[in-house]
């Protein structure tokens, strides 16, 4: 309540007083009282500070227990869209409740369009762990020695085939999870040798599963829900048969570096291809400055990367001095420059709207309206002259 008696009567509060522990009970006294200006700057502050960033699981967990999964509960929707890009892998047990977990599964299960990183085995696992540690510790045990990562499963890790400790009450509590979970997005081979054993799952829910990959056309199979391309990490790499000759590849692939007698901008592509549908994210990160370091993507075809990309019409890069620029629509302002050595550049290119977007050591800006003819197959690049050197990564998600 203090944040209500400091928001009725100042008229404001401080981003500093909302906490992880008093966030949610405050946007629901707000929402009680039809305070829409202070719910507005609880939603504001969420997304603009770490609280999002540092507390989502939590946060989730203790909305979804107080408010109704609702379309207009921007708050809820906000903080599902930032869990469900999280690796669930990533996420310790105990962050986040069953409750808070069926809530996320429940809404991107109807939604395919939001973007969601854990294939659906890591889903099942993760629910059916958080559900027997809720059993007994025993269960939690036994589950977390039979039921490997994905990792482990395509390593061939084999696991011992029975039921486990407490089997009917570990279904039980996994019961109102069961229904969001795909299973035919879990390979046959993972449901008759991992999952079936267990007996925590409906003999016809996994009928069910099995008559569909029966009928089930292999080249339809996905395995993760969403439209978040989960790509390999081999991918990202520097292509080194896309480069200009003054640059070097290094660091198997992960680095490159302008040469000594690199005095004007060449560009290099990544070997990562990303076309047809789906949101995609990566990282560069600027170890080394130039005069004016560039990073966005270019086109399949019609590149020379011996010179600058963002001249060319199939470039679209974001500078250092915080300018877009395209050979087509040209230079215009975007953000606040960033010129230090560290520097994280984000791109998130949104292949269904064809729009990319960029963020800047965390913080995240409009998308590039101005680039209105993006083209149905892209490539990451960068341009750069000497001294710089920038490295390439997959998204990073710490949690």
């Amino acid at each position: 309540m203090e944040i209500i008696l400091e928001y009725t009567y100042t008229g404001s509060v401080k981003e500093e007083s909302l906490t992880e522990d008093n966030t949610i009970e405050a946007f629901y006294a707000a929402d009680y009282f039809q305070l829409s200006g202070l719910q507005d700057f609880i939603i504001k502050t969420v997304k603009n500070t770490n609280l999002a960033k540092n507390y989502s699981p939590e946060l989730l967990s203790k909305i979804s227990e107080k408010m109704p999964s609702t379309e207009d509960n921007i708050l809820l929707n906000l903080l599902v869209e930032t869990v469900a890009i999280i690796p669930l892998n990533n996420i310790e047990f105990g962050r986040l409740t069953i409750t808070g977990l069926k809530c996320l599964l429940s809404i991107t299960h109807e939604k395919e369009t939001i973007p969601f990183a854990t294939k659906e085995y890591e889903v099942f696992r993760y629910s059916a762990i958080i559900a027997a540690k809720q059993v007994s510790n025993d269960a939690y045990e036994s589950l977390m020695e039979r039921l490997p990562t994905l990792e482990q499963v395509e390593n061939t890790i084999k696991v011992e085939n029975k039921s486990i400790t407490d089997h009917q009450d570990v279904a039980k509590e996994l019961e109102p999870l069961v229904k969001y979970i795909d299973f035919k997005r879990i390979k046959g081979q993972v449901l008759v040798n991992l999952i079936e054993p267990l007996e925590i799952i409906p003999v016809e829910t996994l009928l069910s599963v099995y008559r569909n990959i029966v009928l089930l056309n292999s080249l339809d199979f996905k395995d993760i829900r969403g439209n978040l391309h989960v790509i390999d990490k081999a991918s990202y790499v520097w292509d080194e048969t896309a480069r200009g000759s003054s640059l070097i590849i290094e660091d198997n692939g992960k680095i490159v570096e302008a040469s000594n007698n690199c005095n004007t901008h060449q560009s290099v592509r990544a070997k990562m291809t990303l076309e047809n549908n789906g949101i995609f994210e990566w990282n560069v990160i600027i170890e080394e400055m130039c005069t004016w370091s560039w990073v966005g993507v270019c086109a399949a075809e019609n590149i020379n990367y011996e010179v600058f990309a963002g001249n060319q019409p199939t470039g679209w890069v974001l500078s250092s001095d915080g300018n877009c620029s395209n050979g087509s629509t040209g230079q215009f302002s975007y953000c606040p420059s960033f010129h230090g050595v560290g520097t994280r550049i984000t791109v998130h290119l949104d292949m269904n709207k064809r729009t990319c977007a960029f963020s800047v050591n965390g913080t995240k800006y409009r998308e590039v309206t101005e680039w209105n003819n993006l083209p149905s197959k892209l490539y990451p690049v960068v341009s750069l002259r000497n001294p710089g050197r920038f490295r390439i990564l997959e998204p990073e998600y710490k949690y």
